[in-house]
């Protein structure tokens, strides 16, 4: 295949949060571009703070072997955000002016931005002032916009299920209520996955508003019918006074209506952490390996994604600042209605 002049020389570069596949995501687009395409490969370190100081590597596939199965960013990464807005309405052009210089003085001819929504708004944002980009996304909320699934979310699920599987032993054991607080600020995706995964009794997520006395009504049925401990599966994100955690909140609101013991698990970053599953592996390598490709076709301004397990690309344009939240009436809630979980909002 004869390549386009004007993609011999790409760069890529992690933002925001860390999730299992990264790594993965990186060989992908690596690989596949040098031995594909023939082109140059350079990683920026710490995400967009790297392209603002001009701080990478070159690397060669070499290097790329052997991270596959690595948890983690071999680039580093950071919340770095260029175009942030500060508390006055204004935004500084320094940054983006020198991202724009080191993209020409490095002779790129496009750059690769792997990250989640917020990575996804800023990789718009360069396309708009003329840079060839490319979005991967990640995220283990699986909250982006325009495709049915992220990589990360697939290992942050088997994490968390893990977890809930050793909270029912000490639960039963002890006739408790256990509650285990999940990642997902404004989406419900993984506590839903996880709570259903691994036998969750109550799952309460942003997108449905929930009735706390409706979950202690669940939580008393079942022990009226010789069901001695319940798992509520809560994401951080559902409402509850800022001055705690949305897990403690649940917990003792149930503790205080039922007088019945409960304790309360917050996962954290454990979520985030680790190898990647096969799955995500899987899927990471299919997202480089077709941001290398629309490169290759001189394909700029877009995410790649996934639709009906098939791979395409979406406008950077219709992604950034949205997100793809969980639907009152998704099938797995349906589904897991008529199985008799609760999700807090029966009695309302």
């Amino acid at each position: 295949m004869k390549l386009p002049k004007r993609a011999k020389r790409i760069g890529i570069l992690t933002a925001g949060g860390d999730c299992p596949g990264l790594n993965a995501a990186i060989r992908g687009v690596g690989k596949t571009a040098i031995v594909e395409y023939g082109m140059e490969v350079i990683g920026f370190r710490a995400g967009f703070l790297g392209l603002v100081n001009n701080e990478y590597i070159e690397l060669k596939e070499s290097q790329l072997s052997g991270i596959l199965t690595l948890g983690g960013t071999i680039l580093g990464t950071s919340r770095e955000k260029p175009f942030k807005i500060d508390k006055n309405g204004n935004n500084s052009k320094e940054k983006p002016e020198l991202i724009k210089e080191n993209y020409k003085n490095l002779g790129l001819d496009a750059i690769i931005c792997i990250g989640g929504n917020g990575t996804m708004k800023t990789a718009n944002m360069l396309s708009r002032e003329g840079l060839n980009v490319i979005g991967i996304p990640k995220t283990i909320d699986n909250d982006v916009w325009g495709t049915d699934v992220t990589f990360g979310f697939d290992s942050a699920v088997q994490i968390a299920v893990e977890a809930i599987d050793r909270l029912h032993t000490t639960a039963n054991s002890h006739q408790r209520v256990m509650i285990i607080e999940l990642m997902g600020h404004h989406a419900g995706w993984l506590a839903l996955y996880a709570g259903m995964a691994a036998g969750g009794d109550i799952i309460l997520i942003p997108e449905l508003e929930y009735n706390i006395r409706s979950v202690c009504k669940k939580i008393e049925h079942r022990y009226e019918e010789n069901k001695p401990y319940s798992i509520v599966v809560v994401a951080e994100g559902i409402k509850h006074p800022k001055n705690m955690t949305a897990g403690t909140h649940i917990a003792e609101a149930i503790h205080t209506y039922t007088e019945i013991e409960t304790r309360e698990t917050v996962l954290g970053y454990i979520q985030r952490g680790g190898s990647p599953t096969p799955n995500d592996r899987i899927l990471a390598t299919r997202y480089g390996a077709f941001a290398a490709q629309c490169i290759a076709e001189g394909r700029f301004g877009m995410m790649v994604a996934l639709k009906d397990n098939r791979l395409s690309a979406v406008p950077l344009e219709e992604v950034g600042g949205k997100l793809r939240l969980v639907d009152p009436g998704f099938p797995l809630i349906s589904k897991a209605r008529k199985m008799g979980v609760s999700f807090g909002d029966e009695y309302l």
